[in-house]
């Protein structure tokens, strides 16, 4: 077994520690969930959603955008779905900013080889200028569209559409003519975007992103590698959670971390080799790849 000497130094700050695991790591495969984003203010709730949304609050009594976005059986047509869903893409896709702590991200990444899998589905790295053939974005992504019947294995994009409907909708509802349909079976179209007991449209684009991360973690296997967990829920820990702690527990030269506040539940089989980072996603990484910044000038 490859000693980490970086876990030699728990005292250390958690800027310095992940520097120094990232340092060691031949190999590092990152796993992001809504925390990452959430840490550079892109959240789904108070003000963010309150200034946006107030007209589908007080109608629908959503608590969040998170909760407003699933709950597709809320909406009584697809002119009032579209009317929510445009506004929420605008917001969370096509005028989304970079984030700071994805732009260190991104840097700390570039001295190591790296692969990535998130179940976020906003703009965030492609803002953020990641190089998207190193990201898998396993849960779909909210510019594009699919067809509601999953008849084919297409998605979409239209910006222009989505802004079209923001303006001219009216009473939490968008003109008929605006509704996007697909162009093989004529149902309506939706959002590529998992949801529990439907899934999504795999395209192949989608495919392809799956087979470089297969690709990359074949060829990592048996290699010194950080499997990096940042900002992941509980809600759908099988999609990076459980396998990043198989793979973890599989290769006796890798460790797991968890950047995280809150205090999860790790895997007895790799406690050893489980790091836990619970201070502010956001500061952590900006402070770590200042420090390699530095020491690199």
């Amino acid at each position: 077994m490859t000693q980490w000497q970086a876990l030699a130094s728990p005292d250390a700050d958690e800027a310095t520690q992940l520097k120094q695991l990232m340092e060691e790591a031949d190999a590092i495969v990152v796993g992001t969930g809504a925390g990452l984003a959430a840490a550079d203010g892109f959240t789904y709730q108070g003000e963010r959603f309150t200034s946006h949304f107030q007209d589908f609050i007080e109608a629908k009594g959503f608590l969040d955008m998170l909760q407003a976005f699933v709950s597709d059986d809320a909406y009584d047509s697809w002119e009032e779905y579209w009317a929510f869903k445009s506004r929420f893409v605008i917001l969370n896709a096509l005028e989304q900013p970079a984030g700071e702590g994805h732009i260190a991200l991104r840097k700390l990444l570039s001295h190591k080889p790296w692969h990535m899998i998130t179940t976020n589905a906003d703009n965030g790295f492609y803002q953020a200028d990641y190089p998207m053939d190193q990201v898998f974005y396993y849960q779909g992504e909210y510019r594009l569209l699919q067809c509601s019947a999953f008849c084919h294995r297409s998605t979409y994009r239209d910006d222009a559409l989505m802004y079209r409907m923001a303006a001219e909708q009216q009473n939490r509802r968008v003109p008929h003519e605006l509704v996007p349909y697909c162009p093989v079976c004529g149902a309506p179209l939706e959002i590529n975007k998992r949801v529990w007991g439907r899934g999504m449209v795999e395209s192949d684009d989608w495919l392809a992103q799956r087979e470089r991360y297969q690709q990359f973690l074949d060829i990592h296997r048996s290699d010194k590698v950080l499997y990096l967990e940042i900002g992941v829920g509980n809600t759908t820990p099988q999609f990076i959670r459980y396998p990043f702690w198989q793979a973890t527990a599989d290769n006796p030269d890798a460790i797991y971390v968890m950047m995280n506040a809150k205090h999860y539940r790790v895997a007895p089989t790799i406690k050893a080799r489980t790091v836990r980072l619970t201070g502010n996603i956001h500061d952590t990484l900006v402070a770590a790849e200042q420090l390699w910044s530095r020491e690199t000038l």
